[in-house]
């Protein structure tokens, strides 16, 4: 049985910017993800496919990632919007390194681009413990 982990919605916002590759990055999808943001989604023919993909990316993602306490959206949400400041890694409950992360941009950028490639996996172990 699976419970919803991901939001369509979300989905669906993040597909408007999708040649960015972000919302491949929301569904765990971080190689893609990277392929779209420097091909703009693949010219563009990549981002269009992805609109009916959604759904099952969606899917995928109850499947493969465990539900729990840590909400994946507002983790998500937090990551792109204060990731820098480790706001998601507070929320997490992972304390001190959402400190390093406050103290260093996280990690001058560079741990704040790791996120985006395992923040899906982090969640989905946290809710495993607790």
């Amino acid at each position: 049985m699976s419970t919803d982990t991901h939001s369509k919605t979300i989905g669906y916002i993040l597909w408007i910017f999708g040649f960015t590759g972000a919302h491949r990055f929301y569904y765990g999808r971080p190689i893609t993800g990277v392929i779209w943001f420097f091909t703009a989604g693949l010219l563009g023919i990549g981002w269009l496919i992805d609109l009916f993909l959604i759904p099952s990316m969606d899917k995928q993602c109850d499947f493969r990632y465990r539900p729990g306490n840590i909400d994946y959206n507002i983790a998500w949400i937090l990551q792109t919007f204060l990731g820098l400041f480790g706001i998601h890694r507070f929320y997490m409950g992972k304390i001190g390194t959402g400190i390093l992360w406050l103290l260093t941009g996280g990690i001058f950028g560079i741990g704040y681009v790791y996120d985006f490639f395992t923040l899906n996996e982090q969640i989905s172990l946290r809710n495993s413990q607790a």
